[in-house]
């Protein structure tokens, strides 16, 4: 028969802790790393400190109840884990007001650019604005800030060592990127990415944040689901380019946020690259990825057309310089996104007035 997680959760879930009668899933004491090679199964259990009195038998019992409701040829690897003086899951970042993901169902459509200069411009509107960069296996904020060279250190908050973002342009900014190297892919599991990424939202110095941004991967992934447990998202932003291909990954996008398990609002839609304007001729528009996919969209889906995004070449060119466009409102793209930021503040306030706050996302 072969493995899958499921079989496992389903067995520890028959496993009480005895510290409060609970079952293993529901004390969300599984880690998130489940290895299956084979009829080989590891995994992590992650108590609350390392003096916990039923660590041996808890160890014990679970990898009993694998034998017993999985098989017995089943080999088994368990480590112990323990909670740091990490804030529990539903007190994570309580000086943050409002996050926003900015996300797209499809690579390519400048979902990164859109989040550099989204945070740049809330920050030149005088907000206090942090931005993590959550593509593992891609980073590429610490180029477009130009601090590939930058090292964060670790810094002593309330007896806890936590990494002290890197500030540039008015925004705390962290990312993988900072500690692998630029020439190097990042050849991870799922489970280790994930690991790095709560790392970096819980074991950081964000402070006091108006607007956390978060740049979100393509797709609808892993890295997704685990920002949406971990994080109560405040709403999403979702950018997407107007060719129909683009678009029939953005809807994906939509559905993953606006699905009922997680329940996150759409803040509206950025149609990036909207046409192309040459800079000798800045009145002249070229519609070369099609008119107003976005904006179609957008009433489609009953969500708010936050912007439209021309592609002017020094767009591009000072992303590669870590100079983003936000940085001078004088330009057709730096205007573009200050009204983009303009936008969003009005659009938040509007949702924090007509609706509750969002839940993360809890799976059992």
């Amino acid at each position: 028969m072969p493995l899958y997680p499921k079989l496992i959760l389903d067995a520890l879930a028959t496993v009480t802790y005895p510290g409060n009668k609970k079952n293993l899933v529901e004390n969300e004491m599984v880690a998130d790393n489940i290895r299956i090679d084979g009829m080989n199964v590891s995994f992590s259990i992650i108590f609350p400190r390392d003096t916990d009195p039923f660590i041996k038998s808890t160890l014990k019992a679970a990898e009993a109840a694998i034998h017993y409701h999985v098989g017995k040829d089943v080999v088994v690897g368990i480590t112990a884990e323990f909670q740091s003086k990490r804030p529990e899951p539903d007190k994570l970042l309580p000086q943050v007001k409002n996050i926003i993901a900015v996300s797209s169902g499809k690579g390519g459509v400048g979902k990164s650019t859109v989040s550099a200069n989204l945070a740049i411009a809330l920050a030149r509107l005088g907000y206090r604005v942090g931005l993590l960069d959550t593509d593992i296996f891609g980073p590429s904020m610490p180029k477009m800030f130009d601090v590939e060279d930058a090292r964060p250190y670790a810094v002593k908050v309330d007896g806890r060592d936590l990494i002290e973002p890197i500030e540039k342009y008015g925004v705390k900014l962290l990312s993988i990127g900072f500690f692998v190297s630029p020439e190097t892919a990042t050849l991870w599991r799922g489970g280790m990415a994930c690991n790095a990424l709560k790392q970096l939202i819980a074991d950081a110095d964000w402070g006091e944040l108006d607007y956390f941004i978060l740049d979100t991967p393509p797709g609808t992934s892993d890295i997704h689901l685990t920002l949406l447990q971990t994080l109560a998202i405040t709403g999403a932003v979702i950018v997407s380019t107007p060719q129909k291909v683009a678009l029939a990954d953005a809807r994906k996008g939509i559905d993953m946020y606006r699905n009922d398990k997680v329940n996150v609002p759409i803040l509206g839609l950025v149609e990036n690259m909207a046409w192309f304007t040459p800079a000798e001729l800045p009145e002249n528009r070229y519609y070369i990825f099609g008119k107003e996919g976005c904006k179609e969209l957008a009433q489609e889906m009953e969500v708010p057309l936050l912007a439209q995004i021309p592609i002017v070449q020094s767009i591009c060119e000072s992303g590669d310089k870590g100079k983003p466009a936000a940085l001078d409102s004088d330009t057709i793209t730096g205007l573009a996104f200050i009204n983009l930021a303009q936008a969003v503040v009005t659009t938040v306030n509007r949702r924090n007035a007509d609706a509750p706050p969002t839940q993360r996302v809890k799976v059992k």
